[in-house]
Parts: structure tokens; sequence; C-alpha cells
């Protein structure tokens, strides 16, 4: 009984003494300054490492050319707080690869080849404080809840992309905003941004560079000009303009009440025609009882 016990004491001993060793792992091109923090900057990496140590809180991979991430790597790495995925050759992000980053704070994927940011991208981040996307020139979509659920972000960069614009409900979504970024975009100052150039009066003490920082192109002459050269009155125009939710709304509606103005005639005109008959049939009643 003995030497399977002591079998048994060796065989865990061995498996535990390997789990430690894979938690403690440093990628080989890579530096590890202590327990928690990985520096693979500048490696020439074309993929995320496999062997970071599962306890990473700290991980740098930015100046690389890895272009994507693994749907479940925050799964992997549940400690993380701070990734660097700056200057890299990031063109997309799966669905739901950052929505379980339930301890992340800070999040950099500036200067790469982002396209989109998708509606749920982030799910339920609520620990995240810092997000930078700028420099991605390609950028040209932010989907409406793209950023829903970042409860305590404060920081957002989304400076020198590809936006020409952007619902205002993504930024009002943002209760814990303290510092926003948009200058260097090929903003449109056209109907579409009337009620986000209101947001931006309103909180342009969160912008770094003011209102003079921010330029957009007039729909008359493409000519630039600062937001700051612009007022309320600028976008009269478009007080009495629909937008296309409002379009289909009104559409809607008028198609509703035309149902409901149809439906109710043809019960005005059935129950007339219910009277008429009830009334023809009690006049000849009363003929024949007079015959």
């Amino acid at each position: 009984m003995l030497p399977c016990i002591d079998w048994l004491k060796a065989f865990l001993a061995l498996i535990s003494s390997t789990l430690i060793t894979r938690g403690q792992t440093c990628p080989s091109s890579c530096l590890c300054p202590d327990h928690h923090t990985v520096d693979c900057t500048s490696r020439g990496l074309t993929r995320v490492p496999d062997s970071i140590p599962l306890d990473v809180r700290r991980l740098m991979l930015s100046n690389n050319w890895i272009p994507w991430i693994p749907s479940d790597f925050l799964v992997l790495y549940s400690d993380l707080v701070y990734l660097d995925l700056r200057n890299n050759s990031l063109s997309q992000l799966d669905p739901g690869t950052l929505s379980t980053s339930s301890r992340l704070v800070f999040l950099d994927m500036g200067s790469n080849n982002l396209t989109e940011i998708p509606s749920g991208t982030f799910g339920e981040s609520r620990s995240l404080i810092k997000l930078r996307l700028g420099n991605n020139p390609h950028l040209n979509m932010v989907g409406r809840d793209a950023f829903t659920g970042l409860t305590s972000l404060r920081e957002l960069e989304l400076e020198r992309n590809g936006l020409t614009q952007l619902d205002v409900n993504i930024l009002e979504s943002l209760p814990s905003l303290r510092m926003l970024r948009l200058e260097g975009n090929p903003w449109l100052c056209n109907c579409h941004f009337a009620k986000m150039f209101v947001w931006l009066l309103e909180n342009q003490h969160k912008l770094p560079k003011g209102m003079a920082g921010i330029e957009c192109s007039l729909p008359a002459d493409g000519r630039r000009v600062p937001l700051s050269l612009l007022s309320e009155d600028s976008f009269r125009e478009c007080r009495g303009t629909l937008s296309l939710t409002d379009f289909l709304i009104v559409i809607f509606s008028g198609i509703a009440v035309s149902v409901a103005a149809i439906m109710a005639s043809f019960f005005l005109a059935s129950t007339v025609h219910c009277f008429q008959r009830l009334s023809k049939g009690r006049g000849e009643d009363e003929e024949e009882g007079n015959d």
C-alpha cells in the first residue's frame, strides 16, 4: 500500500511542478522583469506568444506585426489589467474577444489597421478606465453599442482615424468620461453631425485641445474649418429635417393610422348595414301584420 501512496505523491508533485513552471515561464523572445509582467515590445512577433504566464497582469506587445487576437485570449489571462497592442497589424476584432476582460484597466490598440469597432465589442468591461483607439486611419465605423457597459471609462482616444460621423448616443453611454480625443478625423459638418456638435459644445471641457482642435468639412464647398468657428445656428437648416429613424417612424405611423382608419370604416359600414337590414326586416314584419 505504501509504495502506491508514494507513487501517487510523486505523480501529484510532478503535475504541480509542471503547472507552476508553466505559470512562471517567460516567452523566449520576451522579457519578464517580474512574475506578473511580460514585455514583448519590438520583437518582430507575428502572433501572440503561447507560453505567456497565466497569471500575467501587464502584457506589452507593441511594435510587432500581430494581425489578430485569439477570441479566448482574455478568458485564459483573466488577471490581466494592462494590455498594450499599439502599432501592430490588427484589422478586426472577433466578436466577444474583449467582452470577458473583467479586470482590464488599460487597453491600447492605437496605430493598427482597424476598420470597425462593432457593437458589443467590449461587453461588460466595467473596470476599463483608459481606452486608446487612435491612429487607425481606416477606422470609419463605431457601432452604436460599441462602448456599452464601460461604466468606469474615463479616457477615450479616437484621434486621427477615418471617422466622418459618430452617433452621439455612443458618448452619452459613458457616464465616467473625463477626456475625449477626436481631432484629426475627416468629420463632415452635415445634419448627421448636428447633435454631435451640440454635445461637444456642452462637453468641450473634456476635449484636451478644445473645439479649435477639431475640424470638419462644410457641405457647401468642402472647406475644412475648426469647430470653434461654428455655432448651433450653423446647423439651423437641420432643425426641420428628419433623421432616417424619424422618417421611418413617420412612415409606419402613417401606415398604422391608415390601416386603423380602414378597419374603423369597415366596422362602421358593417354596423350601418346590419341596422339597415334589421330595420327593413322589422318594416316587412309590420306590413305583414297589418295585412
